[in-house]
């Protein structure tokens, strides 16, 4: 998987720029058709996501903040693009490419105690809405809809220390400390479970 992966971001860094209508069309090597996200080498699903959101986590990347644990395998291939998006001022550009995919909700991998995890969730309604709409005002993302293998990764990577740890990282150390709570990864699961319900 890791091979993978690599090659993708191999191709990326490579990538010539012929055009603006193909420009970023490499992100889609990882990230899948209209980056709705590939399961099968654990890239995510992007479309669909608050611009502000996807800008802020490109620039942590670039910037180090994110990524940077050697555990966080995932976040060290995702460094240097979002460095040579930055370095290259085509950041916005990228995040604006983004942003005019078709979006698709992605079927769920996993399964867990729903009722269970709707109480969980109860601790993220504040920020994350009821419905995992998000909130702007708050700077906090939208939940619903999104790869479910994905939020499971990142609150683990919370609870370890692999995000949310850096003392620039202003947004994440709120929810490393709500990750902390959940007790297990079956709660994690459980949570994540009640999400993929959220419309």
């Amino acid at each position: 998987m890791r091979t993978r992966n690599l090659f993708a971001v191999a191709a990326l860094l490579a990538a010539g720029t012929a055009g603006a209508a193909n420009e970023f069309d490499h992100c889609l090597l990882c990230h899948g058709a209209n980056a709705n996200g590939n399961y099968g080498i654990r890239a995510p699903k992007l479309s669909g996501m608050e611009p502000w959101y996807l800008t802020r986590q490109l620039q942590y990347f670039a910037a180090g903040i994110r990524g940077t644990p050697a555990e966080d395998i995932a976040g060290h291939e995702m460094g240097p693009v979002g460095l040579r998006a930055k370095n290259e001022g085509k950041l916005e550009a990228a995040v604006a490419f983004i942003g005019k995919l078709d979006s698709k909700r992605p079927a769920p991998t996993l399964s867990g105690d729903v009722a269970h995890g709707k109480k969980l969730y109860a601790t993220c309604v504040s920020c994350h809405g009821a419905k995992g709409e998000g909130n702007p005002t708050l700077a906090a993302p939208a939940l619903a809809a999104r790869s479910d293998w994905y939020l499971v990764q990142q609150l683990v990577n919370y609870q370890k220390g692999l995000r949310g740890a850096d003392e620039r990282d202003t947004y994440g150390a709120p929810m490393r400390a709500i990750a902390t709570t959940l007790p297990d990864e079956k709660a994690i699961t459980d949570v994540v479970a009640y999400i993929n319900t959220l419309k």
